[in-house]
């Protein structure tokens, strides 16, 4: 039986009288891959958030625990420390850092300084734009070398789990690519990852399980492949004849 890093039971999220989340339902397992999937506005950001902790407002309630412990009184700057990482909607980056600094923000909770280093080599070699514009502010970069940054930035920590937020949005397809070529590779060096993401077919051919979010609500889940193929996911997700 695998175990469970993530879980979430009964999980909602209301803004006054808007319910988000209405009491959803969902597990990770180390090891794997899992995306989340859905139309704008399903809820999908306000699940992570919630997750993180970084909900600016909103009653949440229901359970989310993860490694075996509830994160109720887990403040959200501690979850580095606890090897739980995200690369946000919209990237993040420190834009008035450059590159480097923003990667060394990266491994703030870490004090292993040739093994920092070694760690920023490595990112480089998978990114090589980032080390071409190592001492270039981040602000100035484009929006897929931006979220390349975002990602690598993320992964310094070593993260047990990895919540990536709409990586592929606004990118240009080549840029795309790369970014779910990374993210397969990541997985399969045995990182987890909870992927949300708007481009379903790349979600489910990258991942190991889906869910399907809509209004609020997990619809469908299951084995990704499975529902790559579903008729009712081709048709409302995929962009395919049913």
């Amino acid at each position: 039986m695998s175990e469970s890093i993530l879980k979430i039971a009964g999980l909602k999220v209301a803004y006054g009288g808007i319910k988000a989340v209405k009491g959803i339902d969902l597990e990770v397992n180390r090891g794997e891959l899992v995306t989340l999937i859905g139309a704008n506005g399903a809820g999908k950001t306000t699940t992570l958030k919630a997750i993180t902790g970084t909900l600016p407002s909103g009653k949440v309630e229901g359970t989310i625990s993860y490694k075996g412990q509830p994160m109720g009184s887990v403040k959200s700057h501690q979850l580095v420390e606890r090897k739980l990482a995200m690369v946000p909607e919209g990237r993040g980056v420190f834009t008035r850092m450059t590159i480097r600094e923003n990667l060394l923000m990266g491994a703030y909770t870490r004090n292993d300084n040739a093994a920092i280093e070694a760690d920023i080599e490595k990112w480089y070699a998978v990114f090589p734009r980032l080390k071409e514009r190592s001492e270039q502010l981040a602000g100035t970069l484009s929006g897929g070398e931006q979220q390349m940054l975002a990602m690598a930035r993320a992964l310094m920590c070593h993260p047990e789990l990895l919540l990536l937020d709409e990586p592929s949005m606004g990118l240009a397809p080549i840029m795309v690519e790369k970014i779910f070529e990374v993210i397969r590779d990541v997985s399969k060096q045995g990182i987890t990852i909870l992927l949300v993401e708007q481009n379903a077919k790349l979600a489910l051919q990258a991942a190991h399980r889906g869910y399907v979010m809509d209004s609020g609500s997990i619809i469908m889940s299951g084995n990704a492949d499975d529902m790559l193929h579903d008729p009712r996911v081709k048709a409302a997700y995929l962009g395919e004849e049913a």
